[in-house]
């Protein structure tokens, strides 16, 4: 399975990203984490710096479109190959600069691509 990178990782266990943690981690697929509070999440460390971050596939997000508009460039930058816009998160501003970039635009949910054997 391709790297995915968690963007929005919280560390409280009623957050869909801490789910989708679990998710990605029970399905053996590789995942990294972002978040604005370092920790640690199934055995994944939330990191709180992009430069971190390598080879991503793709990009799962858990930030309001408001929230998303500080980290377009940096997204942009990791050169993902598709980014998932969970619900709530859809931004048909950040969609174009994606596409214009080369990068699918996926509008979904994470945690039922995963339930539903889609994710790939």
């Amino acid at each position: 399975m391709k790297k995915t990178l968690v963007i929005g990782a919280s560390l409280k266990p009623e957050r869909y990203s801490y789910i989708a943690i679990k998710r990605l981690v029970e399905k053996s697929i590789e995942t990294q984490a972002f978040g604005v509070k370092e920790g640690l999440v199934f055995g994944v460390q939330i990191k709180t710096n992009f430069k971190d971050f390598h080879d991503i596939h793709t990009v799962t997000l858990y930030l309001n479109p408001k929230r998303q508009v500080a980290y377009y460039k940096q997204i942009i930058s990791l050169n993902p190959k598709r980014i998932i816009f969970n619900p709530g998160t859809e931004n048909p501003e950040f969609y174009t600069l994606l596409k214009d970039n080369g990068i699918q635009v996926e509008i979904a949910c994470t945690l039922v691509l995963l339930a539903t054997h889609q994710y790939g």
